[in-house]
């Protein structure tokens, strides 16, 4: 990293940060690149579970034949979820390495393991061509897939946060979550696409795996973007003190020596990913499957949503950084804890407009988390084990608690024949964010913990 204290100054490279005695002033155009290469990955990510989930009626067919439409569909959903079961560990292998070798490398790991394991996906074949190794083989990628996503999400939030300047580290990270719906509107608009244009025989037979093919090529152009990155400044830092006296943070300390913070993360992650998972994972076949809605009309209600929440989730992101983490998180929280039933009986209701109006309103309320999570998460963990401890929470709570949401639901419902078991379980998830939410401090605006102050440098807008 560059020592000069003026970062606009001809003798820095364009690509630097500048490190000011009592501060780091961020070069704009490399904290750009580092937001636009975290979101791809993201996006990537999201695209493949975006298309898994709008595709889990036909790889029910494809995987798991059984003349009984919803145990294909809690078959296809538990191979969803297995991928979840092994985040963790892929949490408690990243996390450390990417608080001991950089997080730029292991980002840039994280990256060829996704793409690998979805491009697989598109190459196996059906249950009918070669029995139960077709599930199987399905369930090994997933496992991969999983694997590799426990260091994903909170190496790219940290390497965001650690570049972002400390006034504007809401507005940046909510891009994050903006690569999420780009890569789920991608995998959305590919299946509605497909599912318009194709008979339901192709689909089944051949069209379900092309979206998955796409994977290879968005891969290549994400490790790219990755492998040009530079360490974030916090990281090297870091870096500078161990060569003097700062000994390797143990696996323990990630865990009991921030176990608060930990407790904290589980809680804000439950919320965010319960409500994530059930309106844009879940939905999509809660409508088809429960409500026998129209497929198609379906996907475009919930593509609609999607390109809502895009277009409000930079706004959303700079009100963060304004008023505050704290208050748009409660916000989010108290609103699904009094909407999610009567969103939820408006979109029983059937209409198109009452289903489109009661998904825009969770849609709306789920971006109170969006905007704000990728920002508030790092900021609970001091720099040197932020990575490690950060992936540890995530992946534990996304594992028991997000991933799991549809499976859980579906069998909810299948065993209480009540249909308004997803409001029910969105409120119960509120509560425990909102308790979170009320023990965390705020962060806006204030330097990570165990970072000097990060300032803008010139022309960041």
């Amino acid at each position: 990293m560059s020592t000069a204290s003026v970062v606009a100054s001809p003798s820095v490279p364009e690509s630097r940060t500048a490190k000011a005695p009592d501060a780091t002033v961020t070069d704009p155009a490399l904290v750009r690149r580092a937001v636009k290469a975290a979101a791809l990955g993201n996006a990537m990510e999201w695209f493949d579970f975006g298309v898994y989930s709008y595709l889990a009626v036909t790889l029910g067919k494809v995987f798991f034949p059984s003349g009984n439409p919803t145990a294909q569909l809690l078959s296809t959903f538990g191979a969803f979820a297995a991928a979840f079961l092994v985040r963790p560990l892929g949490g408690l292998v990243f996390g450390p390495l990417g608080d001991r070798v950089g997080r730029q490398k292991v980002l840039a790991l994280t990256m060829i393991m996704m793409a690998v394991g979805t491009f697989a996906i598109g190459l196996i074949p059906s249950y009918a061509a070669i029995g139960v190794g077709a599930p199987v083989l399905l369930l090994v990628a997933r496992l991969v897939q999983g694997f590799s996503t426990g260091g994903e999400y909170a190496g790219a939030s940290t390497f965001i946060a650690e570049y972002a300047p400390d006034r504007r580290r809401g507005f940046l990270g909510s891009w994050l979550e903006f690569g999420t719906l780009a890569g789920y509107i991608g995998g959305a608009g590919l299946v509605t696409l497909m599912t318009a244009l194709l008979s339901a025989d192709d689909l089944t037979s051949w069209g379900w795996r092309v979206p998955f093919l796409i994977a290879g090529p968005m891969g290549l152009i994400g490790l790219y973007l990755r492998m040009r990155l530079e360490e974030t400044p916090a990281f090297a830092a870091e870096v500078e003190k161990a060569e003097q006296d700062r000994p390797r943070v143990p696996l323990r300390e990630m865990v009991t020596g921030q176990w608060r913070a930990l407790l904290l993360c589980v809680g804000l992650v439950l919320v965010f990913n319960v409500t994530d998972y059930m309106l844009l994972s879940y939905m999509p076949s809660y409508l088809t499957g429960e409500l026998h809605y129209d497929e198609t009309h379906g996907l475009l209600v919930v593509l609609g949503v999607m390109a809502l929440m895009m277009i409000v989730q930079p706004f959303a992101g700079a009100l963060t950084d304004r008023i505050g983490r704290r208050p748009v998180i409660a916000a989010g929280c108290a609103g699904f804890l009094l909407l999610s039933v009567p969103a939820l009986l408006l979109i029983r209701e059937g209409s198109l407009l009452a289903v489109a109006l009661g998904m825009g309103a969770l849609g709306l309320l789920l971006v109170c988390f969006t905007a704000s999570m990728p920002s508030a998460l790092p900021a609970l963990f001091p720099t040197k084990v932020r990575y490690g401890s950060l992936s540890i929470g995530f992946n534990v709570s996304v594992s028991l608690f997000g991933g799991t949401t549809p499976l859980v639901v579906t069998a909810l419902i299948g065993a209480t024949g009540n249909t308004m078991m997803p409001a029910y379980y969105m409120m119960a998830a509120a509560v425990i964010g909102g308790f979170a939410v009320w023990r965390m401090a705020e962060s806006a605006g204030r330097p990570l913990p165990g970072s000097a102050p990060s300032v803008a440098g010139r022309h960041a807008g």
